[in-house]
């Protein structure tokens, strides 16, 4: 099997984390993981016991851009975002059911605490939340930017003190007369 990303390296046995094992690519650091030993490892691994929420993720690991084949089977690989925070993708063969990691994505996983939820990433619903909090996101820089931070910071008060209203609805009507 040679390497989506490099195309010429042949892919090499490694280990990713203990009881994980993939097919590594020495030159650009990526691994090709068999979803079937992950969820293997996933069952028999500890997640951490920090509660504390996800690590800043100081400098991000190069993201492959363009389509990669699957090294098995030559199919296009499908990209899924990991967050509406970071643009790295994981590329995932449906038919082979292996999921290609660039190079530093294991390590942004387990930054981000994803690397035990490597299936929920995989379902519609979570690429669904990651578009609707990435247009949020946008909403929010537009009005920044239009209006000018102190007062997008009053408006957003405004709107969550207003979504928890008992007459939200009277109080819009009022505001919209005008």
């Amino acid at each position: 099997m040679k390497c989506p990303v490099c195309k010429t390296p042949e892919l090499r046995p490694t280990m990713i984390e203990e009881l994980l094992p993939a097919m590594g690519c020495e030159q650009c650091k990526g691994s090709l993981v068999g979803l079937l030993y992950y969820r293997h490892w996933a069952e028999h691994h500890k997640p951490p016991s920090d509660a504390s929420g996800p690590a800043s993720v100081a400098e991000l690991p190069a993201d492959s851009t363009s389509a990669l084949r699957c090294p098995k089977c030559e199919r296009i690989m499908t990209k899924y975002r990991l967050s509406g925070t970071v643009a790295n993708r994981l590329d995932v063969c449906s038919i082979c059911d292996e999921a290609w990691l660039d190079g530093g994505e294991w390590q942004l996983l387990e930054q981000l605490q994803l690397s035990d939820k490597l299936p929920a990433v995989f379902t519609d619903a979570w690429q669904r939340k990651i578009r609707t909090e990435s247009s949020e996101r946008m909403r929010q820089e537009i009005l920044r930017r239009d209006i000018g931070a102190e007062d997008a910071g009053k408006v957003e008060t405004i709107r969550t003190w207003l979504s928890g209203h008992p007459a939200k609805s009277m109080i819009l009507t009022y505001l919209y007369r005008d």
